[in-house]
Formats: C-alpha cells, sequence, structure tokens
C-alpha cells in the first residue's frame, strides 16, 4: 500500500511539493465499550427460539480430534486473516456458531440483538477471556494482574481507581495540550522525512507517534522518537511489545503450560519481551512516583490516579505498563486505517477539511474544545472504524448460564464478539463496503448501537477509549487540515486487512 499526502493548496507554493505517502501496515490489536445512553429499548431478537437448545446443537465448522478447525482456518489463510473465515462462518452457519481451535472452543455471536442480551444480563463483573500467557509470565516474575487480565472485586478495584480518569470526557479533554504537542512534532517529521512525496514506512513513523504521546500523557516523558537521533530505549520497547504480541497467539490454541515447560523459543521470546516492557515501564513510574510531592497539573494522570486510589506499586506497574502497551500500537494502527479511508473518499476528506476550517480559527491549533463542533469528524472516524476496526473481536467468558437466541449456554463458556462482521453485514449497514460517515449524523442514522463494538461492550469497556479517540481525533484534524490525501489507484484491489494479535 502506498498512499500519497499532498500539501492543500491554501499552505502556498513553499509548501505545495511537499507530500507523503505510506507503504507498510500491519493492523493488530485492541480492546474497549458501548454506554448506557446509547442503549436501545430492549426488543425480542428474532434469533430467539421457544426453547432454547443445548450448546451442542450450536452449529459450526468441522471439529477435528486436537485440532479443531485449525487446519481449515489455516487453509482460508491462518490466524492473520481469521476476520475473514469468521465473516463466511456467520454466513454459511448464521448469527451464533461454535469453533474450536487447538484447545481453544468459543461460540462466536455476530447479531446485534444477541450482543444486547447479553449485555442487559451482564453481572456485577464481567469476565474477558483468560489470557493464559500473559498470566503466566506474571506469575513466573510474581507480577501483579493488570485490568486485562484480572476478575471479580480486584479487577473492579483497580478499574475504579483509573476510570475517573480515563472514562470521563471533561479529564481526558484536559490531555489536548500533550496530545497536540507531540502532533506538532509529528506533523513536522513528515514535512521532512517524505521523499519524493512517499514516506517509506508510515506505520512506523505512526507508531513512534503514539508512542512519545502515551508516554507523555503517562509520564510527562518525551523520548524523543520524532527527532532525528532515535531513542534506542523506545525503540527497544516498541520491538518487544510486537514481539510479545507476535508470540502469544500461538499459546492460546497450545498449551502454555506446555511451552513453558519445553522451554519453547516462543515462550523465551514472550517472557524476554515481557522483561524488557515491565523493565522499561517501571523505571518511568518509578520516576513519576518520586515527583508527586511536587504540586501536580491539571494534565497530570498518573498523579491524580495515585492520590485517589490505594494500589501499590506491583499493581501500579501492571495496570499502567498494559495502558502504555495498549497506547502504541492500537492507536496507531486506528489512524493508519483513517488515513488510508480517507485517501480513497476525496468527497468526505474535502467536507471534513471543510468543517475543519470552519471550526479552528487560522491562527490556532486544533483543541479539544474545537472537536466538539466536529460531528462530521466523529463520523469519519466511527465510519473508518467499522470497516477497518482494529480488533476484529473482543470476547466474554459467561459468569453464568446464559440463554442467548436460540440456545442455552453454559457458565465459562467464551463468547467471542465479532465486531469486524457486523461492520462489514450489509443486514445492518447498507451498501456496507461504502465509506460513508454522514450514516453516522445524528439526524439521519438509524444504525443500531449492537452494531458498531470496536471498543467491546459492557462494563469491560477499553479504559482507554476516550483518550484513544481524542488522538485520533486531533491527529485527523492536523493531517486532513494541512494535506491532501491521495492513494495510488492500483492500490485500490490491492489492499488487504491482517491482525497480527489474535485475542483481545
Amino acid at each position: 500500500m502506498r498512499t500519497q499526502i499532498k500539501k492543500v493548496p491554501q499552505i502556498v507554493e513553499l509548501l505545495r511539493n511537499k507530500s507523503v505517502g505510506l507503504q507498510h501496515f500491519k493492523p493488530t490489536s485492541s480492546v474497549c465499550v458501548l454506554e448506557q445512553k446509547d442503549v436501545v429499548e430492549a426488543a425480542q431478537c428474532p434469533h430467539a427460539a421457544s426453547r432454547a437448545q443445548s450448546l451442542d446443537a450450536i452449529p459450526g465448522p468441522t471439529n477435528w480430534p486436537l485440532v479443531g478447525s485449525l487446519v481449515e482456518l489455516l487453509r482460508k489463510g491462518g490466524l492473520t486473516r481469521q476476520h475473514e473465515a469468521l465473516i463466511d462462518y456467520h454466513k454459511k452457519f448464521g448469527k451464533m456458531f461454535r469453533m474450536k481451535l487447538g484447545s481453544f472452543e468459543s461460540v462466536h455471536i455476530g447479531a446485534p440483538c444477541l450482543l444486547e442480551a447479553l449485555y442487559r444480563k451482564e453481572g456485577n463483573y464481567p469476565q474477558r477471556l483468560e489470557i493464559k500467557p500473559w498470566k503466566a509470565y506474571r506469575d513466573l516474575r510474581n507480577e501483579a494482574y493488570g485490568l486485562l487480565i484480572l476478575e471479580g472485586k480486584d479487577w473492579q478495584r483497580v478499574r475504579s481507581a483509573f476510570q475517573q480518569k480515563l472514562m470521563k470526557p471533561t479529564e481526558v479533554v484536559k490531555l489536548d495540550r500533550k496530545i497536540n504537542q507531540v502532533l506538532e512534532d509529528f506533523v513536522s517529521r513528515i514535512g521532512k522525512v517524505n521523499v519524493d512525496g512517499k514516506i517509506e514506512d508510515l506505520y512506523f513513523e505512526l507508531n513512534k507517534w503514539s508512542f512519545e504521546t502515551i508516554c507523555l500523557v503517562l509520564y510527562d516523558k518525551r523520548f524523543g522518537l520524532l527527532q532525528e537521533e532515535v531513542n534506542e530505549e523506545a525503540m527497544n520497547f516498541i520491538t518487544a511489545v510486537k514481539t510479545m504480541m507476535s508470540t502469544f497467539g500461538m499459546m492460546m490454541v497450545t498449551p502454555v503450560e506446555l511451552h513453558k515447560c519445553l522451554n519453547t523459543k516462543t515462550w523465551q521470546d514472550h517472557t524476554s519481551a515481557w522483561d524488557r516492557i515491565f523493565s522499561t515501564a517501571k523505571v518511568y513510574i518509578d520516576k513519576k512516583l518520586k515527583g508527586n510531592a511536587e504540586e501536580r497539573a491539571d494534565d497530570d494522570l498518573i498523579g491524580d490516579i495515585l492520590q485517589n486510589s490505594n494500589l501499590s506499586k506491583k499493581e501500579l506497574y501492571a495496570a499502567i505498563t498494559e495502558l502504555q502497551i495498549g497506547g502504541v500500537e492500537t492507536t496507531a494502527n486506528g489512524m493508519l486505517w483513517a488515513i488510508f479511508n480517507l485517501s480513497r473518499n476525496p468527497g468526505a476528506q474535502r467536507r471534513l477539511r471543510e468543517e475543519i476550517k470552519e471550526a479552528v480559527p487560522a491562527d490556532q491549533n486544533p483543541c479539544g474544545e474545537h472537536i466538539k463542533r466536529m460531528p462530521y469528524l466523529k463520523a469519519c472516524l466511527k465510519e473508518s472504524m467499522r470497516l477497518s476496526p482494529s480488533v476484529p473481536f473482543t470476547s466474554r467468558t459467561l459468569d453464568k448460564d446464559t440463554v442467548l437466541g436460540d440456545y442455552a449456554i453454559p457458565k465459562g463458556t467464551v463468547l467471542m464478539i465479532n465486531s469486524h462482521a457486523l461492520g462489514s453485514n450489509e443486514e445492518y449497514f447498507e451498501d456496507g463496503k461504502q465509506f460513508k460517515p454522514e450514516r453516522w449524523l445524528r439526524e439521519t442514522s438509524t444504525i443500531n448501537p449492537f452494531a458498531h463494538v470496536p471498543f467491546g461492550i459492557g462494563k469491560r469497556m477499553c479504559i482507554g477509549r476516550r483518550l484513544a479517540e481524542l488522538q485520533l481525533q486531533l491527529a485527523m484534524c492536523w493531517l486532513v487540515r494541512d494535506y491532501d490525501i491521495r492513494t495510488a489507484s492500483r492500490l485500490h484491489q490491492e489492499m488487504r486487512i491482517l491482525y497480527q494479535l489474535f485475542w483481545t
């Protein structure tokens, strides 16, 4: 993929030849939810039966001994393209199907009414899919669990410590100054590193931008990744995150205990990557803890969390490290796809630019207050996330026997919520393959809110959702205001989404 971004005419001749291209991308992961105010009145699910059938009655692909449907999935393109296989399976088996990959068995759901039913039956402490490789590492090193792997009252206690600052829009908007500080450097770098209007690897540049942003938000620390001399420690952290993400998928479908016992290369690489991630994060968390006695600014995220919680140092290490991980690749992926989708839709891009020009005075940079007056900007981001979500599915583990649709599903069953399949379904989105941001505008939108769940549903929404949205919205303002984004026509048929991360 190679996308050209040329300076818009109103920036005049000095910069008119500046352009940027993107060549490489590897969209991977994410986690995150629907709010109470978005919930529609419960309706009778058209897929519900008068008498529920057992779990064994749920259809699905062939389940072979030991391997389950893994061989069939590999024939369809492997784990990086399993979202495509899941769409095919929903077409073949319906709104709900059952699948086993190696030792991992799950039930996949792909209908808004089923998600709504699940949401309404959720308990106080919803359970996510158990990420056994992450737990195995924490147990090995005697580290605490973070929000992605905690359950029950411990999960609620730690989440509550972060929720007030990260899930309240009036608090998150205070971070726009730090986000803009990094964006100013990022846009400046784009103008310097392009060669004949193209950047060799825009995805890598976006990873550096997202890393700089989350570190400034969390630690008040800049690593200089957007400067000519790149910080080696930060680059090692990014590499470690990629290694960790790429190794744990295999240990989700094969027993992690076996990898640990045999000390496989997958296990070695996974633990080494986590060692580097934790050691780097701890250094800056400790520095932040030391400086907490001084007067704090409004945008001192960690300082406020520390003052208003009773978390242990280990719990802080775990929760903040996971926040940092979640704030790098997933945000970079979302921005890359927003750029690409806008590049293929010049009409939408022009309309967005006009909205930005109207909302943001010429002598000011975009900020959180400006975004409140940009409904089309928010619609563009939603539509991009519908077409190409950073995560193809999220998960739940039932904490009680539950009836969904035609079936009585027992406690302990893992449910996969196929957000990519939902977003690409013409039943819920007319002209679903087309990029149409206007479908999200309030005066015209009739979309079921449970048909669009890029951040998940219920109480276990991504704790970083609001921050990620603000970062992406501000970044789109900066780029679209100054650049006309174009895609080489030959790439329109060559694009394919690949997911490196297996589950979140």
